[in-house]
């Protein structure tokens, strides 16, 4: 995407209050699905393991998981619009395409300009919404504006503060900070298994047992203070009368409106 960070500012009305649904029409489709959270629910140990590691500065961590979201996003966006898929995007933002699969793949280029922006950007939440439904699944891509969550767990980045503590407290802020994210590892691990638990393996599980399944988090940081909270979320059976035939970006759903209500998010949605 380096290409074209120069001249795209980004534009969240695209995002707001929509959602990407990509339907899963057989076995094959659900195992596909089934890897990427795999490949995501790894992703995140990973970053447990390197906010648990001591020798390890915490943007580390924190760097690794937007770079894994952020090629999540164009993988998903080569598959719907194919390796010209900046090109395709840009087409749509200058208006030069309309039609559903330049629609799409702005959406997620949107996200995954936004997410790059996050390493060096503070007071800006992350907040992804991933549903499972029969026969399709669907994410929300969402920005807040703020740096946690009601609900959130925080740590400390002594490399990110700006204080200047006396050396009689320098080695307890370490200390503090260093359980803070030990703390933090711990959740997100069982934040981890908490996605594995939501999207089981197709070949493992019934349908009953695998056709819904939720997933919503928030993370952000305050200068020195990061955030994070993971929660399962309730699919709406109710939410879609038509059957997923296409990739298409649909509106969001009850349980959008109901996840930035619990989230505190409401008003702080960046439009």
């Amino acid at each position: 995407m380096a290409g074209q960070r120069e001249r795209f500012n980004g534009d969240t009305r695209l995002l707001h209050q929509r959602a990407v649904r990509i339907p899963l029409p057989d076995v094959d489709a659900e195992r596909v699905f089934h890897e990427n959270m795999l490949t995501i629910a790894e992703a995140i140990e990973r970053k447990a393991d390197l906010l648990a590691d001591p020798d390890v500065p915490l943007l580390s961590a924190y760097e690794a998981e937007l770079d894994h979201a952020s090629e999540s996003f164009e993988r998903r966006l080569r598959r719907i619009a194919g390796d010209d898929y900046e090109e395709v995007a840009m087409a749509y933002y200058r208006g030069e395409r309309d039609d559903r699969i330049a629609e799409i793949a702005a959406y997620y280029f949107e996200g995954a300009w936004r997410i790059q922006q996050r390493a060096t950007v503070t007071d800006m939440v992350y907040a992804p919404l991933l549903v499972r439904y029969p026969d399709c699944f669907t994410l929300n891509i969402r920005f807040a504006s703020g740096h946690t969550t009601p609900e959130s767990i925080h740590y400390e980045s002594p490399a990110h503060s700006a204080e200047e503590l006396a050396d009689e407290y320098v080695e307890t802020y370490y200390e503090e900070s260093q359980y803070s994210q030990r703390q933090a590892a711990a959740y997100v691990r069982d934040a981890a298994a908490m996605i594995r638990e939501e999207f089981p393996d197709p070949d493992e599980t019934s349908f009953e047992e695998r056709k819904y399944g939720g997933i919503v988090s928030a993370g952000g940081r305050r200068g020195s203070v990061f955030s994070t909270v993971a929660k399962r979320v309730d699919p709406d059976p109710n939410r879609f009368s038509e059957p997923a035939t296409e990739p298409t970006l649909v509106e969001a759903g009850a349980e959008a409106r109901r996840t930035e209500r619990d989230l505190r998010l409401e008003g702080e949605i960046i439009h």
